[in-house]
């Protein structure tokens, strides 16, 4: 029983990381596009790791997408990469604990 508890106890804590994770993911339209600076290294690791929580809220909401659109190329397909290998790479470690 006391295992069971721990479980939901962990479940729990990950959702509610989800839903905090989820409240940090932000939307540029078009137009701010054109204008604004566009992202670098530090935002698309931030936005590979927000992916999986951004994934799910682009599958209700045609406002939210999972990649930026304003990136500055390479630096910062290099950092989403970064940040989907190290959600990816503790997603594993925690499978063999």
């Amino acid at each position: 029983m006391k295992r069971l508890n721990n479980k939901i106890s962990h479940t729990l804590c990950i959702l509610l990381v989800a839903v905090l994770f989820t409240g940090c993911a932000e939307v540029t339209s078009i137009e701010a596009c054109i204008t604004s600076t566009p992202y670098g290294f530090w935002s698309g690791l931030w936005h590979g790791i927000i992916t999986p929580f951004a994934w799910i809220c682009s599958l209700f909401s045609d406002d939210i997408a999972i990649y930026a659109v304003n990136n500055n190329g390479g630096w910062y397909d290099f950092g989403f990469i970064l940040g989907i290998g190290a959600l990816g790479s503790s997603s594993t470690s925690a499978a063999k604990r």
